[in-house]
């Protein structure tokens, strides 16, 4: 069973930024894809950024150049550097994780105040 868990949220002014971290726990093997998501109230979960264990990077339109997305293989773990935050980045953030299966982490709230 793999466990998630994310941290790093906050609360930043319009064009700061944050570092979202998220650590995978209760698997030896390197996780084949992992990857944040975001949900704003009222709003469908949708992707952010994703990479798999070989680096292959893929970016939601919205925060492309602004967010970058990296992984420690060994340690399993992702974070999410996000610059340029604007308000409608407001959002609980969940890390998501593939092995097998899906594993979601239970989410740290970004709010970007204008």
């Amino acid at each position: 069973q793999v466990r998630l868990v994310e941290s790093g949220g906050g609360l930043v002014q319009s064009g700061g930024s944050l570092r979202l971290s998220c650590a995978a726990s209760g698997t030896k093997l390197s996780i084949a894809s992992m990857g944040w998501y975001r949900q704003a109230p009222g709003k469908q979960r949708e992707s952010v950024a994703h990479i798999t264990n070989n680096g292959n990077t893929n970016y939601a339109d919205s925060v492309k150049g602004r967010f970058t997305i990296s992984r420690d293989n060994a340690k399993n773990t992702v974070d999410l550097q996000m610059n340029s935050l604007k308000p409608e980045d407001t959002a609980v953030y969940y890390c998501r994780a593939v092995l097998f299966r899906e594993y979601w982490g239970q989410g740290t709230q970004v709010t970007v105040s204008s």
